[in-house]
C-alpha cells in the first residue's frame, strides 16, 4: 500500500491513491469504503452528490471510524457540486456533509463547468421539452468560484481545500484571469488513452494537482486487455491495475480506482517502480491506438477540450 501524499499548493496534503464511488452500486459501496479505510490501508474516499451514494459512503465512513482503527482526521474525502447546484454551492456542500455525516470534508469541487436550471423538472438532471439539457444560461464560472471563494475564506472549519474537475486549458485560463484562489487540483479523465498531456503540463505550471479518474478507462476496466499494460504487468509480475496506478503516481497525480471488490480495492493499492522507458510507453499508448473518452456527456456546451464537442461525440475536425 503507498503513503504518498502530494501537497496541495494552501500548503495541505492529499493522499495519492484514492478510492473512487463513482457507478459504485448501492448496497455494495458501504462495505468498500469501510474495508478501504480500516482493511486496505486506503486514506482518501472521493465522492460527489450526484453519484446518489453518499448516505452509503457515510455510513461506510462511520462504521470504519467506530472500528477504532481510523480517526477523522487520519483521512481525507472529496466530494463535489453538480451543475444543478452551481448556483447554490452551500447548499450542496450541506447536503453533502448530512449524507456523509461528517462535519466538513477536505476538498470541494465544481463537478462540471456548467451551469443547469436550479429550478428544472429535476433535481440533478433538468431537461427541456426537447429532451436537451436545460442549460442555466446565466450561469458563469468565475460566479461559481466566487462562491467556492466565500465557502473556503469564511467556512474553513467546512471546506479545507476548494479546486475543480473536467476542466479544459481554455476553462483554466479564464478562470485563472479572474480568480482570487488558484483552484487545488483539476480532477479529470486520464488514462494511457487519454492522457491529456496539456492539461496535465499547464495545471503543472500553475501549481495545480491533477486528480486522474477512470484510470483503467470505465467500468470493467477496458485498459487491462491493453497490450502495452499487459506486458508491463508480466513484466513487473504484478496486475494491470497496478500498473496503471503507478503510471499515474511516478508521474505525480493523484489518482482514483474504483472498486467495490475487497480483493481488488488490495490490488489496486500495490505499487511498483516503473522504470522511465516503461512510464513512458504508457505515454505514448493514445500516439499509436488513438484517444478514447470514456466519460463524455451531451452538456449542450462546448467545454474546450479539443477531442469532445458539445454533443458527446468526437470532434471531427
Amino acid at each position: 500500500m503507498t503513503s504518498v501524499n502530494v501537497k496541495l499548493n494552501n500548503g495541505i496534503t492529499i493522499p495519492a491513491l484514492g478510492l473512487g464511488t463513482w457507478q459504485s452500486p448501492k448496497g455494495a459501496v458501504e462495505a468498500a469504503v469501510e474495508y478501504a479505510l480500516t482493511e486496505g490501508g486506503y486514506r482518501h474516499i472521493d465522492c460527489a452528490l450526484v453519484y446518489k451514494n453518499e448516505e452509503e459512503v457515510g455510513r461506510g465512513i462511520a462504521k470504519a471510524i467506530a472500528s477504532g482503527k481510523v480517526k477523522r482526521e487520519d483521512f481525507f474525502v472529496t466530494t463535489k457540486v453538480f451543475p444543478a447546484y452551481a448556483s447554490k454551492v452551500e447548499e450542496s456542500l450541506k447536503e453533502s456533509l448530512k449524507n456523509l455525516q461528517l462535519d466538513y470534508v477536505d476538498l470541494l469541487l465544481i463537478h462540471w463547468p456548467v451551469g443547469l436550471n436550479p429550478n428544472g423538472n429535476d433535481p440533478l438532471f433538468p431537461t427541456r421539452p426537447d429532451g436537451s439539457r436545460d442549460i442555466d444560461e446565466s450561469y458563469t464560472v468565475i460566479g461559481e468560484w466566487r462562491q467556492f471563494e466565500k465557502l473556503y475564506k469564511e467556512q474553513r472549519d467546512k471546506v479545507r481545500a476548494i479546486g475543480v474537475s473536467n476542466f479544459s486549458v481554455p476553462y483554466l485560463e479564464n478562470l485563472l484571469k479572474e480568480a482570487e484562489i488558484v483552484p487545488a487540483v483539476n480532477q479529470v479523465e486520464n488514462h494511457p488513452l487519454l492522457p491529456q498531456l496539456e492539461i496535465v503540463e499547464y495545471c503543472k505550471e500553475k501549481g495545480i494537482v491533477v486528480e486522474a479518474y477512470s484510470p483503467f478507462g470505465s467500468t470493467g476496466g477496458p485498459l487491462f486487455s491493453n497490450a502495452v499494460v499487459a506486458e508491463l504487468a508480466e513484466k513487473y509480475n504484478t496486475t494491470p491495475s497496478s500498473i496503471l496506478v503507478s503510471w499515474h503516481l511516478s508521474n505525480g497525480r493523484v489518482v482514483l480506482p474504483k472498486t467495490t471488490t475487497p480483493a481488488r480495492i488490495v490490488a489496486n493499492s500495490k505499487v511498483v517502480d516503473l522504470s522511465k522507458e516503461d512510464s513512458e510507453k504508457l505515454n505514448q499508448v493514445h500516439v499509436t491506438e488513438g484517444k478514447k473518452r470514456y466519460a463524455a456527456p451531451a452538456w449542450g456546451v462546448d467545454l474546450g477540450f479539443p477531442d469532445w464537442d458539445a454533443s458527446g461525440k468526437r470532434k471531427t475536425n
